[in-house]
This record gives structure tokens, C-alpha cells and sequence, in this order.
């Protein structure tokens, strides 16, 4: 049985998802506690030490990250209960953690507990997950993203990464420390963690840094930093060239 606790400051939502894990999850998990405010929410992680915290982005007195952040107990799973906030999704999706837009789809609430219950124990690396979601949330000006590799878990400065290269559902970066980092996601879903400020999609399958642009060539080449070569598409390029060269 895992043991969960809600932190929302709408007592609806908690009745609603507490009923939700009773209909569905009464034999997985139990509801061990409820707060409502930061202040409250990281005296009872400390008390009962939870598996699993439902947790709200926006609170009275503070954030969902100031409760990961100042909590010194953290062996537990997170999953983010927020409402379409843009901004904090997106900070949930560099950080790779998992979330559930409010109001609360009974088909998501399920995927995202089922993934809880079935994931094998392993090192999560959650305080860098939590880490690197939280200086995006904040608005550090060098922000890093998270690249969970098979073997590996990657947090990688945005500047780092020179370009992005799909296959299918797989996503290779290139960095300046010349390592290749290869991803199953598609570039679609890379495109959403990136930063719209400096990356671009220059084509149907790259992502380029426009920092690290050295210049483009007349058969549709951008040449970057390391003398690597980026197509540009046809279709794309009039955009491409005003983002980088304007």
C-alpha cells in the first residue's frame, strides 16, 4: 500500500481526489494526510514521510516547489495537480516530473497513479528533477533541462546544446562537450521544453541553438559551433533566417 498525501488549497479538489484514489486505488493506495498552504504541507511530509505527494503548484503562502525545496524528507514520487498555467507546466516538463491538469480527468489521474504503482524502485534523482524545475519556474536566465537516457539522467545546460536531431520517436542533442545524448522522445515533445528564445525548428527533423549559428550557406545549410551542418527546409526558411540574422 502506498501512502499518499494531497497539498491543495482548494478543499474541493482534495475531496475530489481523495475520493478518486478510494474508487479506484483503495487497495494501492491510501490517503495518509492533507494540507492546504506550504507551511502546513512540509510539517506533514515530516511527520508521515509519505511515498507520494499530489501536489499543488500555487498555494496561499508560497508554491508547490517551496515545499520540495525546504522539506527534508524527499524519498517520494510527485505528481503535480495544477490548473493551465503555461508557464509551471512547462517548468514541470524540463524537470521530467509528472502532472495532471485540474480539473482533475479521471484518465489521467489514473495513467499517472498506475505509473506510480508499477514503476520499479530506482534511483529517481528527484532533488535535481525538482532542482532544475524549479530554476525554470523561477526564471534563472541559464536554465538546464533533464534528458533521462536508458542508462542515464542528464541535466544539461540550454546553452550546452547545439542542436537536436529526431529519428522517429528518438532525439539526439548535440552539446559542446561533443557528447551525444539520445532521448525516446519525438521532436515535438523536445520542442515543448526547450526555450522558444533560442532554439528553433529549422526543419522537419532539427532543432538548432541560434547562439551557436555561425552562418548559412546557399544550399540551405546552417553551419553551428563545432562544424556541424543543420538543413534548413525550404518552407522554413525565410523564419528561420529572420530569427537568427535579424
Amino acid at each position: 500500500m502506498i501512502r499518499a498525501v494531497i497539498i491543495d488549497d482548494e478543499s474541493s479538489v482534495r475531496v475530489d481526489i481523495k475520493e478518486k484514489v478510494e474508487t479506484h486505488f483503495k487497495n494501492e493506495f491510501s490517503i495518509v494526510g492533507e494540507a492546504d498552504s506550504v507551511a502546513s504541507g512540509i510539517k506533514i511530509i515530516e511527520q508521515l514521510q509519505p511515498q507520494l505527494l499530489l501536489l499543488d503548484i500555487h498555494l496561499g503562502d508560497g508554491t508547490g516547489f517551496d515545499i520540495l525545496q525546504k522539506t527534508t524528507f524527499n524519498d517520494f514520487d510527485v505528481i503535480f495537480i495544477t490548473g493551465y498555467d503555461m508557464h509551471a507546466i512547462k517548468a514541470i516538463k524540463v524537470g521530467a516530473l509528472d502532472y495532471i491538469l485540474k480539473p482533475v480527468d479521471m484518465t489521467e489521474f489514473i495513467a499517472a497513479l498506475q505509473k506510480v504503482n508499477t514503476q520499479e524502485k530506482k534511483e529517481r534523482h528527484l532533488e535535481k528533477l525538482i532542482e532544475i524545475s524549479s530554476e525554470y519556474f523561477s526564471g534563472v536566465k541559464n536554465k538546464r533541462v533533464i534528458l533521462k537516457t536508458s542508462d542515464n539522467v542528464y541535466a544539461i545546460y540550454e546553452d550546452d546544446i547545439i542542436y537536436c536531431r529526431s529519428e522517429g520517436n528518438y532525439t539526439t542533442f548535440y552539446t559542446q562537450q561533443m557528447e551525444k545524448i539520445m532521448i525516446s522522445k519525438s521532436i515535438k515533445k523536445v520542442e515543448e521544453i526547450l526555450s522558444e528564445e533560442i532554439f528553433i525548428r529549422c526543419h522537419q527533423s532539427y532543432i538548432v541553438n541560434k547562439k551557436h549559428v555561425l552562418k548559412y550557406n546557399k544550399q540551405g545549410i546552417l553551419v553551428v559551433h563545432l562544424d556541424y551542418k543543420v538543413p534548413v527546409s525550404s518552407r522554413r526558411k525565410d523564419y528561420v533566417l529572420k530569427r537568427i540574422f535579424d
